[in-house]
């Protein structure tokens, strides 16, 4: 799961594996899987940041299991 933020900085959290897109216009929406928009406070960029480290630590405690 990663962490993110409302525009009413509330805090949650979402499975990367449901995003389907992110868009800055100027807020950054993401559109997931299901059809749901959310906006949220971080920039697209941080967005993809969040995810690509989440995959990274997703796949290095797969190593660590072999």
């Amino acid at each position: 799961m990663i962490e993110l933020t409302r525009l009413n900085l509330t805090q949650f959290s979402i499975n990367p594996e449901l995003i389907e897109m992110v868009e800055s216009t100027p807020d950054t929406v993401i559109t997931l899987t299901t059809g749901r928009k959310l906006i949220v406070k971080e920039t697209r960029q941080e967005v993809k940041n969040l995810v690509l480290l989440y995959k990274k630590e997703i796949y290095a405690n797969l190593l660590k299991i072999d």
